[in-house]
């Protein structure tokens, strides 16, 4: 019987069960759908069991290092656990710490699978309420402290709801952002849109549009989907 409290991907394996948010499709949407292309140094926001920042490590060259924060310490000790079994032990760091509270060298990526529930019911238990209620990282402290911590040419990727998503975007344009890249995801083609991959630069370049489908048809990956995450699933 498969240990579903370890999610095995080809090059590294993830324990989960004591993190706060098991690994899903957004977080592998958003470690394989960000570019890295010349990025020396990564930040991941919120890095829960440290899957997006592994996919990271795997991505990009060796002399890439990849800061990884969380607010929850025990949600760094499980992605510390992580890194150190994996094959990039030197090349992710974690930390305890919010964005808020960051202070760093600035970064050519920053990355984020950020709380998403405005105003809305809130999960039982602390933790999850924290992981997926702005309260602690409201949009606004998104977009001002990346802007603070990015290089002039920097990036900032996040994955959301497509409601949030577009709200994002308006209250980036206000705040001297540009959307660069922005992909439409949903799990068939004719389901409404579940989830949105933005890019947001600080300098303007064309927007570049997108739409990925999970299923082609019944159970079958798309092809798109199957060439996105080749490189992490063992079924891909």
């Amino acid at each position: 019987m498969r240990d579903k409290s370890i999610f095995r991907f080809k090059q590294f394996s993830i324990a989960h069960k004591k993190a706060t948010m098991k690994v899903g499709t957004d977080g592998v949407l958003l470690g394989a759908w960000a570019s890295v292309t010349n990025a020396r140094r990564i930040l991941d926001v919120g890095t829960g069991s440290g899957v997006i920042a592994l996919m990271l490590a795997q991505r990009t060259q060796p002399d890439t290092h990849i800061d990884a924060i969380d607010i929850s310490e025990d949600d760094c000790k499980v992605a510390q656990e992580n890194v150190g079994q994996s094959p990039w032990p030197k090349k992710v760091t974690i930390q305890p710490c919010s964005l808020q509270e960051l202070i760093s060298e600035p970064y050519d990526v920053i990355v984020s699978n950020p709380p998403y529930f405005i105003n809305s019911y809130k999960p039982p238990g602390a933790k999850r309420t924290r992981a997926r209620h702005t309260e602690t990282l409201s949009q606004h402290d998104l977009l001002y402290h990346s802007k603070r911590l990015l290089s002039p040419s920097g990036k900032l990727t996040v994955i959301l709801p497509e409601t949030e998503a577009g709200k994002l975007v308006e209250l980036s344009y206000k705040s001297g952002w540009f959307c660069t890249r922005k992909c439409l995801f949903r799990s068939r083609q004719a389901k409404p849109v579940e989830r949105v991959l933005l890019e947001l630069s600080l300098q303007f370049e064309p927007l570049h549009a997108e739409e990925l489908v999970l299923y082609e048809s019944g159970e079958n990956w798309s092809k798109a989907y199957k060439n996105l995450t080749n490189a992490f699933y063992l079924k891909a």
